[in-house]
């Protein structure tokens, strides 16, 4: 047995914890307060040519005034699928159809919705959360493998402190860009 197979790869989980991240800040960044933006559209998937799709290959989005996202739906049979899929994704948003175009009001924000809209931030940051979590259960996986092939003890607990302080840092970023996120769309 080699030494290398006793190394834990730190990196990689390192690497994972922060994809965690990176796609939180992506679903985040859909979650737009006051004002229209296309990227309240990009996590939404639509069953499309019989995959997931996301809107932004479907046709083009743009931003044509403060309060209004309009989407131009470049094949004509995607419309109702377009349509159905933002109405079915949480964002909030009742989709007017117009031709190819797809329009989107954005709705000043009353109070109701800004706490909707915590919640659903919060939901994003438990997704994240758990998929850190994963990455974790991973990383003591490979140490537990690291022990059966000769490990000894204080390298096995070494190991483990290092991915569970990797993992309560993760945790803790993924709290702080939350309460940021949430505090900015309490913000009137």
């Amino acid at each position: 047995m080699s030494q290398d197979d006793l190394e834990i790869d730190l990196d990689a989980i390192q690497r994972r914890m922060d994809g965690a991240m990176t796609a939180l800040k992506t679903e985040f960044a859909s979650l737009r307060t006051g004002r229209a933006s296309a990227s309240i559209v990009e996590p939404i998937q639509v069953d499309a040519y019989g995959q997931m799709t996301p809107i932004n290959q479907l046709g083009t989005v743009n931003v044509p005034e403060p309060r209004m996202v309009v989407i131009n739906v470049w094949d004509k049979a995607m419309i109702s699928k377009v349509e159905k899929a933002i109405r079915e994704s949480g964002i909030g948003i009742n989709p007017v159809t117009d031709g190819p175009l797809i329009r989107l009001p954005i709705p000043e924000l009353n109070e109701e919705r800004r706490r909707q809209l915590t919640k659903v931030a919060a939901q994003y940051a438990e997704s994240a959360k758990v998929a850190i979590r994963n990455v974790r259960r991973d990383g003591m996986d490979q140490i537990k493998k690291a022990k059966a092939a000769g490990m000894g003890e204080d390298d096995q607990k070494m190991w483990s402190d290092e991915v569970q302080e990797l993992t309560d840092k993760a945790i803790a970023a993924v709290d702080k860009v939350l309460e940021s996120k949430q505090q900015e769309i309490m913000q009137v």
